[in-house]
C-alpha cells in the first residue's frame, strides 16, 4: 500500500538520529558503536527496531485487543513508519526517564553536572561532544528557573555598548562583543525557533536622532564578524507610526530600528538538554542532589548523592569532575563543599507582564532605553501576546518570584507614556517575575572588593575543586559552558591522556535537535514543514506556525499522534486545542510525556508550551484536562490527580498579581 507523501518526510525526520550522528557525534567511541549498529542492522530488516521486528512489523493483526494508554505510549515508541520507497523507518526516541535513571544508578561518569537550565545543558552538551562521559541532573524540570522567565531575547546589550563608550569600559566592551558572537550562534544552532525581530527606539526629540543612530551603527559594527541579523536604519515619524500604530504620535521625530533575536527560552533551554541525551549524556530532571560525595584521601569533591523526586529513590553517583551550574541555587551546592564558602550571589528580578496581542504589532519591538528611573523598558511580541518588561531589581532567591502589584503598576505606567491606547489592570493577562545571579567575582572578594561582575565566573574550590559557572547572560550561555569545560580540563588534564577527548569545543557550528542538521528533510527550509502541516495534515495556520516554531521537523511528529489518535482520542478526530484563543495542542501533551520528559502538569502548560506565562485565565481552564491526559498515560491515581491539580493551581498563583491591590496601588498614585 502506497502511503501519502507526509509519511515519507516523516520518515525522513526519524532517520535524522543517524544522520546526525554523523555529523556531529561527539567521538571515535560513538563512532564505533555506530558502526557496530549498522553491522547489525544488515544482518537483520535494515532500518527495523528490535521490537518491530519480533512483531512482524509488516503484518496486520485485526483481532489485536484494545491497548492501555500507558502500552499506546510504549508502542508509539517502537512503531516504524513506512517510507515513499518502501522501507521502514522510526522516529528517533530519547532514553526513557527509566532508562536514564537505570545508568544514573549503574554507571559512573567523567562529569556530572548539577542544573539543568540553559548554562548546565550547555555544559553537558559540550563535554559529551568532546568525548566526556557525562550525567546532568535537575532538581525540578528542565529550564524552569532563571533560564525560563528572560526577557526572550537574544541580544549583546546595546545599553552596555554605551556604558562602554561614555565610561571608556573595555571590560563592557567585551561583553557585548562576546554576546554578538553568541547571538549568532543562537540564531544558527535552532534557526526554526529563534529568529531576528526589529526593534524600534522611538525618539521624541531631534537632537537624540544622530545619538541613537550612532549608537545603533555602532551595534551593528562590533556585530559585523558574525553578522547574523540585518542592520539598522532611521524610520522617519511617517513610517515608525505606520510600523507601530499604537505608539504615541504627538512629539515624535523617527525612530531608529536596530535588530536582536528572540527565543522561546524554556522550550531552547530544554532542547539543548534533550541535543545533549542524543549525544549520549544520561540527564534526568527532579533528581535533586542532597550532598557531596569526597575522595576520603584526597578531599576532592567524587560525586553526588541524588534523590528522585518522584519516587523518593536515594543513591550514589559517581565522577571525576563535579560541575555546579544551578544559576541564584549556587550558594547552597558551593556550601556542601565548603559550609564557610563566601556567598557570591546577588539575586536580581526581572518583572514582565503579558498584555493581549493588539498592544504590539506582530513583528516589531519597542524599547524605552531609559525609564523615569533610569531602567530599560521593553515592548514585544512574543508567542501571540504583548510582553513587557523591566530590567534588574531586588529580590530574594525562589524558584517562583513573584511581581508585587507596585513593580508591574510601574511597567503599566511606564507603558502609557509612550502607547496612545493606555493599558490598565483589566488588559492583564499574566505576571511573573525571573531572578538573574548577578554574582561578585571571588579574585575581587579576595582583593576587598565587593563589585558585582558583569560577566560570568567559573570559581574551583580550593576545598574539594568543585567547579561553579555562574552570572553571565542567556544569550552566552554556549561560551560560558565551553569556558567551563575549557577550565575542566586545564584541572584535570589526565581526561585528556588517552586521546579520546578533544581538547576544543565543536559546538559554535553545532545545531540542536530539530534543526535538520542533516538537511535531509526539508533542506533547513522550515516553511516546507509548515506547508505540510497545513495541506497534508490539514492544521490550521497558526497551529501549524507554533509546531514548526516549537519542534522544527519533530512537528512531523505530533501531527501524526493528531492523525492517530492518543489515549481516549481516536484516530481521524480533529486536532483539539488546549485553550480555544491559543495554538497548543492535546497532542503536545502526549509527546511532552514521551519524549521530552514532562512529569507534572506544569512540565507542560509552562514549559512544554508557554501557556501558564502567556495566559492564567486560559491555563486555568486547561489544567483538568491535561491532568487526565497525563493521569491517563503514566498511570496517577485519583489522589494523584487530585494532588497534581492543587500543585498545578498553586503555581499559577505566582504566575499573576492580584488586580484588586493593583487597582489600589494605582489609586494611592
Amino acid at each position: 500500500m502506497t502511503l501519502p507523501p507526509q509519511l515519507a518526510l516523516l520518515g525522513m525526520a526519524a532517520s535524522l538520529t543517524v544522520a546526525d550522528r554523523l555529523l556531529s557525534g561527539p567521538g571515535s567511541s560513538n563512532k564505533d558503536k555506530l558502526q557496530q549498529q549498522q553491522q547489525q542492522q544488515q544482518q537483520q530488516q535494515p532500518h527495523l527496531p528490535l521490537a518491530a521486528r519480533t512483531a512482524g512489523c509488516k503484518e496486520t493483526h485485526s483481532n489485536k485487543r484494545e491497548q492501555s494508554p500507558a502500552e499506546q505510549l510504549e508502542d508509539m515508541r517502537t512503531t516504524p513508519i513506512k517510507c515513499r520507497d518502501g522501507t521502514l523507518v522510526y522516529p528517533y526516541s530519547l532514553p526513557t526517564r527509566d532508562d536514564q535513571l537505570g545508568r544514573l544508578k549503574k554507571e559512573s561518569y567523567d562529569v556530572l553536572v548539577i542544573g539543568g537550565g540553559c548554562v548546565g545543558s550547555g555544559v553537558a552538551l559540550d563535554a559529551q561532544v568532546r568525548g566526556l562521559k557525562t550525567a546532568m541532573v535537575e532538581a525540578d524540570d528542565f529550564s524552569a528557573g532563571t533560564s525560563g522567565r528572560s526577557t526572550k531575547l537574544i541580544h549583546g546589550g546595546i545599553r552596555y555598548l554605551e556604558t562602554a563608550f561614555w565610561k571608556l569600559d573595555y571590560g563592557s566592551f567585551t561583553l557585548v562583543q562576546e554576546a554578538l558572537e553568541e547571538r549568532a550562534h543562537m540564531l544558527n544552532a535552532a534557526p526554526y525557533m529563534n529568529s531576528p525581530l526589529p526593534i524600534m527606539i522611538p525618539i521624541y526629540k531631534w537632537w537624540e536622532v544622530p545619538y541613537f543612530w550612532a549608537g545603533a551603527k555602532a551595534y551593528d559594527l562590533v556585530a559585523s564578524r558574525q553578522k547574523s541579523v540585518p542592520s539598522s536604519h532611521f524610520m522617519d515619524a511617517d513610517e515608525a507610526l505606520f510600523q507601530f500604530p499604537m505608539l504615541r504620535g504627538n512629539g515624535l521625530k523617527g525612530a531608529i530600528i536596530y535588530y536582536d533575536g528572540q527565543m522561546n527560552d524554556t522550550r531552547m533551554g530544554l532542547t539543548i538538554a534533550l541535543t545533549a541525551a542524543q549525544e549520549g549524556a544520561t540527564i534526568a530532571n527532579r533528581v535533586e542532589v542532597v550532598s557531596l560525595l569526597k575522595d576520603p584521601q584526597t578531599g576532592v569533591v567524587s560525586g553526588a548523592r541524588v534523590r528522585d523526586k518522584i519516587k523518593g529513590d536515594e543513591w550514589e553517583i559517581h565522577a571525576k569532575v563535579v560541575v555546579n551550574a544551578t544559576g541564584v541555587f549556587a550558594d547552597k551546592i558551593r556550601k556542601m563543599d565548603n559550609p564557610e564558602a563566601i556567598e557570591l550571589i546577588e539575586p536580581a528580578a526581572g518583572v514582565h507582564v503579558m498584555f493581549p496581542a493588539h498592544f504590539s504589532p506582530a513583528k516589531m519591538g519597542l524599547i524605552v532605553p531609559k525609564t523615569t528611573d533610569g531602567r530599560v523598558l521593553f515592548f514585544l511580541p512574543w508567542e501571540g501576546c504583548t510582553l513587557a518588561g523591566t530590567t534588574d531589581s531586588h529580590s530574594t532567591i525562589t524558584m517562583t518570584p513573584q511581581p508585587t502589584a507596585q513593580e508591574v503598576n510601574f511597567i503599566m505606567q511606564e507603558t502609557n507614556r509612550y502607547l496612545t491606547t493606555n493599558v490598565s489592570a483589566n488588559d492583564l493577562i499574566a505576571a511573573w517575575s525571573g531572578l538573574r545571579p548577578l554574582v561578585k567575582d571571588p579574585e575581587k572578594i579576595r582583593e576587598g572588593t565587593a563589585a558585582l561582575s558583569r560577566n560570568h565566573v567559573i570559581e574551583v574550590s580550593d576545598s574539594g575543586k568543585l567547579i561553579t559557572i555562574t552570572g553571565g547572560k542567556w544569550t552566552t550561555y554556549r561560551r560560558m559552558a565551553e569556558d567551563t569545560v575549557d577550565r575542566l580540563l586545564a584541572e584535570r588534564p589526565e581526561l585528556l591522556v588517552d586521546g579520546a577527548v578533544a581538547l576544543n569545543s565543536s559546538t559554535w557550528n553545532m545545531k540542536l535537535l530539530g534543526a535538520d542538521r542533516a538537511r535531509i528533510v526539508c533542506d533547513q527550509k522550515f516553511n516546507k514543514i509548515g506547508i505540510t502541516l497545513r495541506n497534508d495534515y490539514e492544521l490550521p495556520e497558526d497551529v501549524a506556525a507554533h509546531l514548526v516554531k516549537s519542534y522544527g521537523t519533530r512537528a512531523l511528529q505530533v501531527a501524526e499522534l493528531v492523525r492517530t489518535g492518543y489515549t481516549d482520542v481516536k484516530a481521524g478526530t480533529r486536532m483539539k486545542r488546549l485553550h480555544m484563543r491559543y495554538p497548543f495542542l492535546e497532542a503536545e501533551v502526549v509527546f511532552a510525556v514521551e519524549q521530552e520528559y514532562a512529569l507534572k502538569p506544569m512540565d507542560i502548560l509552562a514549559r512544554r508550551t508557554r501557556l501558564a506565562f502567556l495566559d492564567t485565565e486560559a491555563t486555568a481552564t486547561a489544567i483538568p484536562r491535561v491532568v487526565k491526559l497525563m493521569g491517563d498515560l503514566l498511570g496517577w491515581s485519583w489522589r494523584q490527580r487530585a494532588a497534581e491539580t492543587a500543585e498545578a493551581v498553586a503555581f499559577l498563583e505566582t504566575m499573576n498579581v492580584n488586580k484588586v491591590a493593583l487597582l489600589k496601588s494605582n489609586k494611592k498614585k
